[in-house]
């Protein structure tokens, strides 16, 4: 059984949706970050950043506990753990590392930049824009790409759509206007979102 500490967030949404898509045993802890639970002394030996999300899995390598934070590390770790989404092919892999870097390291911070602004006690809207203009311009090219090829890094639904649509869903939620003009990221989106073990994940 792996324990799961996470909230709705991209991020925690990103975990959540590794552990049910690969099929794996977990218990869901909410954190409600409002009220600093992630700050707390016990969640600070999880993670001492105090960062959701984290998992702790009660049957790690060698049947030991094992502790991972870092929402592209707990994709990855789930999918090497059932075996799952990681392409078998050296050339598909590599499109499918691109993908996985791409929705985790550009999409994820930048719509957390996004957030931190528009919600803040005084938004600057320049920042606001820019950050925004970066978005949508990380979402054409995702729509050109997705206009010749089924999923994120091919022909196979990877790890790589499971980040990525964590970020899309978020925002599509909070600020839908980011993610209109895209047709072909949202009939992707649209599959995605039609999956039971995903729309499990996102009941938060």
């Amino acid at each position: 059984m792996i324990d799961l500490y996470a909230a709705g967030t991209s991020n925690g949404m990103r975990a959540r949706i590794a552990l049910e898509e690969c099929g794996l045993k977990y218990k869901l802890h909410p954190v409600a970050l409002d009220k600093g639970e992630n700050k707390t002394v016990k969640f600070l030996t999880l993670n001492p950043n105090g960062q959701i999300p984290v998992i702790v899995d009660n049957e790690g390598p060698g049947g030991k506990p094992v502790t991972v934070s870092q929402s592209s590390a707990i994709l990855i770790y789930a999918g090497e753990k059932s075996g799952k989404f990681i392409p078998k092919d050296p050339a598909a892999r590599a499109a499918f590392w691109q993908a996985l870097m791409s929705a985790s390291t550009d999409m994820t911070p930048t719509l957390g930049s996004i957030f931190q602004i528009v919600r803040g006690k005084d938004p600057h809207g320049p920042s606001a824009d820019l950050f925004k203009e970066r978005w949508k311009q990380y979402l054409k090219v995702w729509d050109e790409k997705l206009g010749g090829q089924k999923y994120a890094a091919g022909k196979e639904v990877t790890l790589a759509d499971f980040s990525l649509y964590a970020g899309y869903a978020r925002c599509k939620g909070a600020l839908p206007e980011l993610c209109e003009g895209f047709p072909n990221v949202e009939r992707w989106g649209n599959e995605m979102a039609a999956r039971p073990a995903t729309q499990r994940a996102l009941k938060f």
